[in-house]
């Protein structure tokens, strides 16, 4: 049962129509005193929230009914109805615990798709226990995931997340560092949804200039501008009935954050130079590296579209947090090498696998992408060792020194610190003695002192 709560009679004529005619039992109510005797008599799956429903406008009354439904139906979804003036009410509604929330005028099959996505949603977080510790054999068996490599338990919880989420049309942010595969996990939300034989329109806005953002985004009519002698259609239009992922979204400037919630508000855009709306079915996937939250508190990023992109987020581990994955990544990479470079031989030995498990690799896959093909090209033999890597291993790949690795001031000695240090050279340059010493920039003479100093094995015939 769907419950819809409005005092106006032509909008409650309106919804319960719509709703009826799309398969859903309906039940009305105009206000809290009703709201309550409808949910003494049985508990709705979904509640459809006008956030002013009295004479006062305002949406205090909504806030409260909102506030009070939340505490009596904690997992029941509640989709608000705004006008587009009220914006940051429905804001207070969204951190009141509200799923989504629809501006005045709505667009029917909008509002429609919104109600079925909660309940969707609401069946998945009911199930969510079983997904979130399946193995990643089980993940491959329900869902598409091709090119993501990884075992990780942090991984195969966004990957059982995307999983439950991928059927909805549900927004889903995703964030992470730099090359953590933010637009492999984008493209497999696309590839396990309703959507998937529909496009999938990839958009850098970090990349788009806030002078071009209308026309690459919503497109021109010929005349726009100067040089608009054509018309031109934009990534929206393109991504109609598919999906569209906007990536770097925390580079938007603020007026283009503004064009960016009206289109996903009211899925309607015009063209530059046109006075024609025009609407859009898209289910929009977001990522970014920054820190969205830290950026709404400084005003940087606009807290309603914050709401808007984010009713899924999941995050990415970086490559550090999950080392036991990197052979696995390298494996993967030399796989599609050997056919790229007809190359049939080619692997990477056992020890070198290991030995990469302990590169600081701050640009995380993409990073270690970058150094696996770049051995493969510049090593004349098959069968790449680690002294294939460190010979083509760029300076730049050093572990830089910041005062974030150093430990707190008196918490150890200094023979501590380079006893530690000299432990982690051995095991990141596999017991070579001549390479640690480099690597610590002393002779192999000092480094053997200091070797029996702290009593470490090592190699002697090295």
């Amino acid at each position: 049962m769907l419950l819809l709560i409005d005092d106006d009679i032509a909008i409650q004529t309106s919804l319960s129509l719509l709703f009826r005619k799309e398969g859903f039992a309906v039940r009305m109510a105009d206000g809290p005193f009703e709201t309550r005797d409808v949910l003494a008599e049985e508990t709705p799956e979904a509640i459809v929230l006008d956030m002013n429903f009295s004479v006062d406008t305002s949406g205090d009354d909504g806030l409260r009914l909102l506030r009070y439904l939340r505490e009596h139906l904690p997992t029941v979804p509640v989709i608000l109805l705004t006008g587009w003036g009220s914006i940051d009410l429905a804001v207070q509604g969204m951190k009141a615990g509200a799923s989504d929330f629809i501006t005045k005028p709505w667009q029917n099959e909008h509002l429609v798709q919104s109600v079925r996505t909660a309940l969707k949603l609401s069946a998945a977080a009911r199930q969510s226990g079983e997904p979130a510790s399946a193995s990643r054999r089980q993940l491959d068996e329900q869902f598409q995931l091709d090119n993501i490599v990884g075992e990780d338990p942090r991984l195969l919880d966004v990957l059982a997340t995307i999983g439950r989420v991928a059927s909805t049309d549900a927004p889903v942010l995703i964030t992470g560092e730099s090359g953590t595969g933010k637009e492999l996990i984008a493209e497999a939300v696309h590839q396990n949804s309703r959507r998937k034989r529909q496009p999938f329109v990839k958009v850098n806005l970090g990349g788009i200039s806030s002078t071009l953002f209308e026309s690459e985004l919503f497109g021109h009519v010929r005349g726009a501008f100067t040089d608009a002698k054509t018309d031109r259609v934009g990534r929206f239009e393109l991504a109609s009935k598919g999906s569209i992922f906007l990536d770097e979204i925390g580079d938007l400037d603020p007026a283009s954050q503004v064009k960016l919630l009206r289109v996903l508000q009211d899925r309607t855009f015009e063209p530059l130079g046109s006075s024609k709306s025009r609407t859009v079915d898209v289910r929009v996937i977001c990522a970014t590296n920054r820190n969205l939250e830290e950026m709404v508190a400084k005003g940087e990023f606009r807290e309603d579209l914050y709401y808007r992109i984010n009713l899924i987020t999941v995050r990415l581990p970086a490559l550090r947090e999950r080392p036991a994955d990197i052979p696995r990544l390298v494996d993967f990479f030399v796989d599609n090498l050997k056919t790229l470079y007809n190359r049939p031989n080619l692997q990477v030995d056992k020890s070198a696998r290991q030995w990469l498990k302990n590169l600081t690799l701050p640009g995380n896959i993409r990073q270690l992408k970058n150094i696996v093909e770049r051995t493969v090209l510049l090593s004349g033999t098959d069968i790449l060792t680690i002294d294939d890597f460190e010979k083509h291993l760029p300076t730049t790949h050093a572990a830089p020194v910041t005062h974030a690795f150093l430990p707190p001031v008196g918490s150890m000695t200094l023979d501590e610190m380079e006893r530690q240090m000299i432990e982690r050279a051995m095991t990141f340059h596999n017991n070579r003695v001549a390479n640690v010493a480099r690597a610590l920039g002393i002779t192999r003479f000092a480094l053997y002192r200091r070797l029996e100093k702290y009593g470490l094995n090592y190699d002697s015939s090295d």
